[in-house]
């Protein structure tokens, strides 16, 4: 039977716009919403890869990728916290060069791909492991140990919009050569700096005066051990509250003095104006181990751990005071082997975590505190990744 003439436009219309629906939803999920960068640590030559990041999660190759970065990686896993950083205007990528003792500093062009910006400048130290960054101040942890004493610090530099580095007159802060340093950072208000480290169990707490150099706060570095007989040992990974500049929140990796992993545990703390820092109660376990890398929501809401020897990420809410709880962990096997840094896309709806031994970025959605695996995307050959940025 022969549809009348309306009848059968009705039935075109609604399979054109089927047709029309399903081709921008493909189209829609298939869509470059940002990107992700990875420190590659590779050598002779490091480099810096960058993937698209699709709607649907995929991570896909740029073109070109990976890029030189000019300086040389280790090839080996660096245990460390921030090796890579994006600056505060969105233009340009901060890589230590751990191999050749350097920093490089790379443009973000607008299609994402990268260039070098300016020659890598010398670290200041021995072993660039972190990055710290606040509006044109940076610092840099340098790992050591050296032939020298000295070559094991904190060192500041200015980056200049042109994405030079410049470093600061008498900016070294001297850390032992045994400290082994796993990251430095700023607060949200640039006003505070704080350092690991890892070998000793101490903390760093420092002011930051208008020339840009530190001044270490009363009774710092503060010894882990003194703030609670529960406190872990090894701390590593560090975070300040992005809503409350005042909370600090640090890994312990370890729970004995012998390097035992299980369980995991995260400590925070309050930080004062002048630098002096404070526990929230006791360090709060999970159920994971090696507690290493964290992360925090862009609400504060919601703390990321990242527990290496488990393989897996335990998430916390964050309440009052900086008060932790413990919720949940992913299941074993949803993150690879080496598990390091972890970062949030922009809008906080996916959590990337960076693989070293599996030479691999995999990918969770966040809804509140609880994660789910999205997908895997494999680094270029030869890469022991560390630090990680997403836009």
């Amino acid at each position: 039977m022969r549809l009348p003439r309306i009848a059968f436009l009705f039935v075109l219309a609604v399979a054109a716009a089927v047709v029309v629906t399903g081709g921008a939803s493909a189209s829609n999920a298939t869509r470059v919403v940002g990107h992700v960068y990875v420190n590659d640590n590779t050598a002779p030559v490091n480099t810096v890869a960058g993937f698209d990041r699709l709607a649907d999660g995929t991570l896909t190759p740029m073109p070109g990728s990976p890029y030189a970065v000019g300086g040389s990686g280790t090839g080996h896993p660096d245990a460390s916290q921030g090796s890579l950083q994006l600056s505060d205007d969105g233009r340009y990528l901060l890589a230590v060069d751990a191999g050749s003792n350097e920093i490089s500093v790379l443009r973000i062009k607008p299609d994402g791909s990268l260039q070098t910006a300016s020659a890598p400048v010398a670290s200041g130290g021995i072993d660039p492991v972190s990055i710290g960054l606040h509006g044109s101040l940076v610092y840099v942890a340098n790992a050591g140990p050296g032939s020298s004493p000295g070559d094991t610090n904190y060192t500041g530099f200015r980056l200049n919009p042109g994405g030079q580095l410049r470093p600061i007159p008498d900016s070294t802060y001297v850390l032992p050569n045994d400290s082994k340093p796993g990251q430095v950072l700023f607060n949200g208000d640039g006003t505070r700096v704080a350092g690991t480290r890892i070998a000793t169990s101490l903390i760093d707490s420092f002011t930051v005066g208008r020339d840009g150099r530190l001044s270490p706060a009363s009774g710092s570095p503060y010894d882990a051990q003194a703030f609670s007989p529960a406190q872990g040992y090894g701390q590593l990974g560090s975070e300040f509250s992005p809503t409350d500049p005042n909370e600090l929140f640090v890994s312990d990796a370890h729970v004995a003095s012998g390097g035992a992993a299980f369980p995991g545990l995260v400590s925070s703390f309050t930080d004062a104006a002048d630098g002096t820092l404070t526990p929230v109660g006791a360090p709060v376990a999970n159920d994971g181990g090696a507690a290493c890398w964290i992360e925090i929501s862009h609400d504060g809401r919601f703390l990321f751990v990242v527990n290496t020897a488990s393989a897996s990420i335990s998430s916390y809410s964050i309440g009052a005071g900086g008060a932790l709880t413990f919720l949940q962990s992913t299941g074993p096997g949803q993150i690879g082997g080496g598990a390091e840094d972890a970062r949030l896309s922009p809008d906080g709806s996916t959590l990337w975590v960076v693989e070293s031994g599996e030479d691999a970025v995999t990918g969770f959605t966040v809804d509140g505190g609880t994660l789910t695996p999205l997908t895997e995307a494999a680094g270029p050959a030869g890469a022991t990744p560390s630090g990680i940025v997403v836009d």
